[in-house]
């Protein structure tokens, strides 16, 4: 009787491991080795082009100039972007972060993104003839400032989360030009590094209405050894408003970001 049992139980255990890989998404699968373990989520990289926005006609400022303005869906990278060609030093750092499964990644601990990290949270901008804002819904719920009415940087006295950013349109098209980075934060959840010689330039693109597209380089020569070019693209968010999200109440993902 115990033996007849015990087979039914272990019948039942395999039935229901089945039924439960069935409910699994199929990215969540995708990510499970034979090994049983999880591949890291900074190894993860895209494999579709996301979802498209609203269409309509691009809306302009008073001075015929693309209004940016809008709450925007968080920066989706595109697919088949080539990786960053990194120094010895970078691209041990950046294994060891992925590997470790992101565990000391600064903004999980609350602490700013920094330029260009990209969130899945919503983001605004605000745009007037001077400056553009973004202001971020997720982490600390912060905020950058590009200004457009000026052609140089201000003199840094001291290294910047998000760094010092002045703009200027090509046709349609925002340039932002950012210096003055601190060197504490990540690019992104597999944890590629920088240096203080950081130069980042982004390319601000309202193709129509409802799709925003972003191309990003970035410049350190004392991290790559050549600049590394990412294509992104927002949506536009018509449905809701931005709501308040606190990183520091009630942070739990640092209970769980063990490593290794």
């Amino acid at each position: 009787m115990k033996k007849n049992y015990l087979g039914w139980a272990i019948s039942l255990a395999a039935a229901s491991l089945l039924l439960s890989l069935a409910r699994t998404p199929a990215t969540a699968q995708d990510q499970i080795k034979v090994t049983g373990k999880i591949v890291p989520p900074g190894a993860a990289a895209p494999k579709a082009l996301p979802p498209a926005g609203p269409k309509g006609p691009v809306p302009h400022m008073a001075d015929g100039k693309p209004d940016l303005s809008g709450i925007w869906n968080g920066q989706r990278a595109l697919p088949n972007q080539e990786p960053p060609v990194m120094l010895p030093w970078a691209e041990k750092l950046t294994a060891e972060r992925t590997n470790n499964y992101s565990a000391d990644d600064p903004e999980a601990r609350c602490l700013p993104g920094g330029v260009p990290r990209a969130a899945p949270y919503h983001y605004q901008l605000v745009q007037t003839p001077k400056l553009l804002l973004m202001l971020f819904e997720g982490n600390i719920h912060s905020y950058r400032q590009m200004f457009l009415d000026r052609s140089e940087h201000l003199k840094i006295t001291e290294p910047l989360w998000y760094g010092e950013s002045i703009g200027s349109w090509d046709g349609d098209t925002l340039v932002v030009d950012t210096v003055g980075f601190n060197d504490k934060f990540w690019f992104d959840m597999a944890g590629h590094p920088h240096t203080t010689q950081l130069h980042v330039m982004e390319r601000y693109h309202r193709r129509d209405f409802g799709n925003l597209d972003i191309g990003i380089t970035i410049v350190d020569p004392g991290t790559y050894s050549k600049p590394w070019v990412i294509q992104r693209v927002s949506t536009l968010e018509t449905g809701i408003e931005m709501s308040e999200y606190v990183c520091n109440e009630n942070n739990s993902d640092v209970l769980h970001l063990v490593g290794k």
